[in-house]
């Protein structure tokens, strides 16, 4: 949506927009509103300096067709409701509604095998903590549901040899704090070895599948 200097900027909504980083991504192109219900990401937001109002995605505070385009980014995973969120996002746009991105964790490849066999635990635990680790292939159908025409695609998602060295170690501690409540201190000393070992010889591999979709009325 180009826009010249003299020109109104479009509008945008930012549903689920946490501190704000995003916002602050789009902010030269539009004029964005975020929403989010967590009360300290309001507040991060707003200390940047982001227009952001506490709200529930499944009933958002704005009349009907307020903004040109509505957006979310890693949120529809975590909502109970999402055809009542994606409903809502249709609902306050003019015409597009677009997903950034969205996660599938029954998509997740990795090697070696004793790490493939921690993605179980690690969609357990995604569960548990009221997440939908497959959202990622439920999306263009809840959208098509609401309504919309969608177009969707996936992120590339493939960690390349250089990154998987420069941040093999947070990525490691990021997994096993995730599943080391479901599995035994054995599986997780034999992970981690298989881990270091695979990170060594460069057959260390991981695709965790990232999807985006573009709605439009």
């Amino acid at each position: 949506m180009p826009w010249t200097e003299g020109q109104k900027k479009p509008t945008a909504l930012d549903v689920g927009c946490g501190p704000g980083l995003v916002m602050d991504l789009v902010s030269s192109l539009f004029d964005v509103v975020g929403v989010d219900a967590d009360r300290q990401m309001v507040d991060m937001a707003r200390e940047r300096g982001s227009n952001v109002l506490q709200g529930d995605a499944s009933a958002l505070p704005f009349e009907d067709g307020s903004f040109d385009l509505v957006y979310c980014s890693f949120t529809l995973m975590w909502v109970s409701e999402p055809q009542t969120m994606i409903e809502e996002m249709v609902r306050v746009s003019r015409k597009h509604v677009v997903f950034l991105a969205e996660p599938d964790y029954g998509g997740r490849i990795c090697a070696p095998e004793e790490i493939a066999g921690l993605d179980k635990y690690l969609v357990g635990s995604l569960i548990d903590e009221g997440a939908d680790p497959f959202i990622g292939r439920k999306m263009g159908g809840i959208m098509a549901a609401a309504g919309l025409k969608v177009e969707m695609g996936v992120h590339s998602g493939v960690w390349s040899p250089d990154q998987l060295r420069s941040e093999a170690e947070a990525e490691w501690e990021s997994i096993a704090s995730d599943v080391r409540h479901l599995v035994s201190g054995e599986d997780l000393d034999r992970g981690r070895s298989a881990w270091d070992k695979a990170l060594t010889d460069r057959s260390l591999f991981l695709f965790n599948p990232v999807f985006y979709a573009v709605g439009r009325k």
